[in-house]
């Protein structure tokens, strides 16, 4: 069924490793909730033996094919950018891209990964200490996180990723617009965990193809809340060693939810039920477990 004024509508997610993505089921039900035919494929670069060299053929191929807009996951949410038109504000300043709608032939980059964190850290972890937070990653969804805290309220935040140069970068640009010292990039994860309130998780490592801990599970202690970005499984590693040590925790299910309600509302024009996205997907979550 559709709208008069509104036809269906094809949108897609491209990334690596996505097949247990819960993003497509949540745009599509939102979309036959609202009245409309709502296709939302998965566009998955290990199957298709892809990488990030092959985003600028895809979007042309979605261009063509009329799609509305595309997500874009792990490893791409950096890569995408010198491939756009335009961006928005947000995303330029957070240097990362997970939402691009194509309108009249032109693709333009968003990011709901941010206020899509913010909305959940809200809901989940009200009124928690937010002097001091050690974040893990550095990447496209943690630059977006990095904003979101920063935000929120947290006044000095440290940065671990992989990549050094990466964490300096992303603490550097948030220091310009925060003010100087709210972000610093670090090396001595020991000595930053022995002073933080909480720790957010935005590395891959705890995702069902990365199980495992992004830190040694000793440096996690009673006092700190834990927060997620990774949401399948919805329980990882280290939520589960949290939980076990009485932390107060956040899973990636707020992030999931509220980003994709962001989404819907670009590629649409319309306002979706943040409620009922949220019930959706966290009936697909119980049915897999």
């Amino acid at each position: 069924m559709t709208t008069p004024n509104h036809p269906s509508i094809v949108c897609g997610l491209i990334g690596a490793g996505i097949q247990a993505s819960l993003t497509p089921a949540m745009h599509e039900q939102e979309g036959e909730a609202q009245g409309f035919r709502y296709v939302y494929k998965k566009i998955d670069l290990d199957p298709l033996g892809l990488g990030v060299q092959d985003l600028g053929d895809l979007l042309t191929a979605a261009k063509r094919m009329g799609y509305a807009g595309l997500n874009i996951t792990f490893p791409c949410k950096q890569a995408v950018i010198p491939l756009l038109d335009e961006l928005s504000d947000e995303a330029a300043a957070l240097n990362a891209v997970n939402t691009v709608v194509i309108k009249d032939g032109r693709l333009i980059g968003h990011n709901t990964d941010c206020s899509g964190f913010a909305e959940g850290f809200r809901r989940g972890l009200p009124g928690v200490k937010m002097d001091k937070a050690v974040q893990l990653g550095a990447g496209g969804a943690g630059a977006a996180v990095a904003h979101a805290l920063l935000t929120l309220g947290v006044q000095q935040l440290t940065v671990f990723d992989i990549d050094p140069a990466r964490a300096e970068e992303l603490a550097r640009s948030l220091s310009e617009r925060f003010g100087a010292g709210r972000c610093l990039a670090d090396t001595n994860l020991p000595q930053a965990m022995a002073q933080t309130d909480g720790l957010i998780n935005c590395t891959p490592t705890g995702m069902a193809k990365l199980p495992g801990l992004p830190l040694p599970a000793e440096l996690v202690e009673a006092r700190i809340w834990v927060a997620e970005i990774v949401y399948f499984p919805l329980e990882t590693e280290l939520l589960r060693v949290a939980r076990a040590k009485g932390c107060a925790t956040l899973d990636g299910g707020g992030m999931a939810v509220f980003q994709a309600v962001g989404a819907f509302r670009h590629f649409t024009g319309l306002e979706p039920d943040a409620e009922r996205m949220r019930a959706h997907f966290l009936s697909m979550v119980a049915s897999k477990n």
